[in-house]
């Protein structure tokens, strides 16, 4: 099986269209034409692991964080990084990092947080915006029916939990070709008045080039009118944390506790408790101390997440608890659901590429220790 089209399914998982600016995802070392002969999925790709794939005859390591993350301008192996990906390419193996492209997806980070804890009613803590993008267009009634079928095929019309949604409209179009033209409807030089469909879809913006040639495929028209605009709306399905609440309302030691048990967290560091059972909980994977202002609109009465600092705390302001439970483990479970989900997507795909050969790293790869 072809690096490439693994890298299709893992783009699946994690489209890399969802990822942060400031991110560094996708294929870091690799050709896509390889072939591939295993794959270990792991947190971090250190120099530890890339040995790992080495005993156990991978030659990808899909991993959460991205071993490059900023620009390398020499590669010596001075550092942990540079030593990575020396070993990485003198082994011929391939890394692939998904990181907040995974973090922002439904499904993903903050998903497998919110199920760790057993938590209902999850939604997006801080949906994505500029994200979505509308089409409008205009075709004569025997057509549309096949073009909004195309552009629902290539990925409009998805809102929320529902799909192929369109607005369609009557009106009356107007036209006059030149000696040039060769118009579906009437001749050159003649003024045409016809019946037509406004068709107006939504989609994600980075869908925009699926979507014309979509348009262009499947439109009658020699010369197709459409319009492409920038909307506001926020995307309520792609965005980074989850909140969601528990089934039975908890107190905050036991909460903190039950907490710790679930994420084999080793130490949680909290603001003051508000001596008030916690019911609403919300979540973010990593560092997310810019997560706590939403967590407050949503009347939280928990936020877990890592990385907190001393003056973040005071940001409570006797609204919530924050908690900061560990970066690795607020994360730990990512690398088992990229795990499964390679393999029952890969295992009908490649029967040459066994289930036994998408291995889960078994190197612990959590710099922070704890007495």
């Amino acid at each position: 099986m072809k690096l490439s089209n693994i890298i299709s399914i893992l783009e699946e998982m994690a489209p890399i269209a969802y990822a942060e600016d400031f991110d560094n995802v996708g294929l870091l070392t690799g050709d896509t034409q390889q072939e591939i002969s295993g794959i270990l999925v792991c947190h971090d790709a250190l120099e530890t692991v890339v040995e790992e794939a080495i005993e156990n005859n991978c030659n990808l390591i899909v991993c959460f964080h991205p071993i490059i993350f900023s620009g390398l301008k020499k590669i010596t192996g001075k550092n942990y990084v540079e030593k990575a990906v020396i070993k990485s390419i003198r082994n011929d193996i391939a890394i692939y990092a998904v990181h907040t492209a995974l973090d922002n997806h439904k499904n993903g980070v903050n998903k497998i947080f919110c199920d760790a804890l057993g938590l209902i009613n999850t939604k997006i803590l801080i949906p994505k915006t500029n994200f979505i993008q509308k089409l409008i267009t205009y075709t004569i009634p025997e057509n549309a029916e096949k073009l909004r079928n195309a552009l629902f095929d290539a990925g409009a019309g998805k809102i929320g939990n529902y799909e192929d949604c369109s607005f369609n409209s009557q009106g009356i179009g107007t036209y006059m070709g030149n000696e040039n033209s060769n118009p579906e409807i009437g001749e050159r030089f003649e003024f045409v008045e016809a019946q037509e469909i406004k068709i107006e879809v939504t989609f994600e913006k980075h869908l925009q080039s699926k979507i014309i040639k979509a348009l262009f495929s499947n439109h009658v028209y020699e010369e197709i009118a459409y319009e492409i605009y920038d909307i506001q709306n926020t995307h309520q399905n792609i965005g980074l944390g989850m909140i969601g609440e528990l089934k039975e309302p908890m107190e905050e030691m036991d909460f903190l506790n039950f907490v710790k048990q679930k994420m084999d967290a080793n130490g949680i560091r909290h603001s003051s408790l508000l001596n008030k059972k916690i019911k609403k909980v919300a979540v973010l994977g990593g560092s997310g101390s810019f997560a706590i202002h939403a967590a407050k609109n949503q009347k939280a009465d928990i936020l877990l997440t890592a990385d907190l600092k001393y003056h973040d705390y005071y940001q409570a302001e006797k609204q919530l608890v924050l908690a900061d439970i560990g970066h690795f483990e607020s994360e730990r479970f990512t690398k088992n659901y990229i795990v499964d989900f390679l393999k029952e997507k890969i295992i009908n795909f490649a029967p040459a590429l066994p289930e036994s050969k998408i291995i889960l790293s078994k190197i612990n790869t959590n710099p922070v220790k704890y007495l």
